[in-house]
């Protein structure tokens, strides 16, 4: 049990800005992080807690709860998240907001590669593992997707 809480008390904060990444939604963010946590404390043992396989765990997760949207005609909402609580306008200020719409409108891919980067300490290696890719495939999609977030960025600023 020891192990466990060592393990998520040094995940919790950058897995958590993954998901929310990944997610764009704060809610669910939460939701995805605490099920990730359970399934991992649940089916593995000790030696088996890696940020990889949490990451995979959290992944599998965003993907399966973002299909279940996109298939569910009354949870697909095409204007920005709601904001419904004061707790949330604490937690995100208005650049944060402003990297989330960016980073919508990027492929999936290229949003899930992107927060794997920023959100973990993974490595371009253990990075392409989750997503089945090569190292050298990961660098490329990476700049590729930076620059389109900068030209999306870009575009926004007066």
């Amino acid at each position: 049990m020891n192990t466990f809480k060592e393990f998520y008390n040094r995940q919790r904060q950058k897995f958590f800005a993954y998901l929310i990444r990944r997610a764009g939604d704060y809610h669910l963010a939460c939701d995805i992080m605490q099920e990730s946590f359970a399934r991992l404390y649940e089916k593995y043992t000790a030696e088996h807690f890696t940020p990889q396989l949490l990451y995979t765990i959290g992944r599998n997760l965003v993907l399966d709860a973002l299909r279940k949207r996109k298939s569910d005609p009354a949870a697909i909402d095409d204007a920005e998240p709601t904001v419904d609580s004061q707790e949330h306008y604490l937690m995100v200020r208005d650049e944060y907001r402003k990297v989330l719409a960016a980073m919508r409108r990027l492929e999936d891919d290229e949003r899930d590669l992107l927060s794997l980067v920023v959100s973990s300490e993974l490595s371009y290696r253990e990075i392409g593992e989750i997503a089945g890719l090569s190292e050298a495939n990961v660098k490329v999609k990476i700049h590729r997707a930076r620059k389109k977030l900068r030209t999306f960025l870009g575009a926004e600023l007066p």
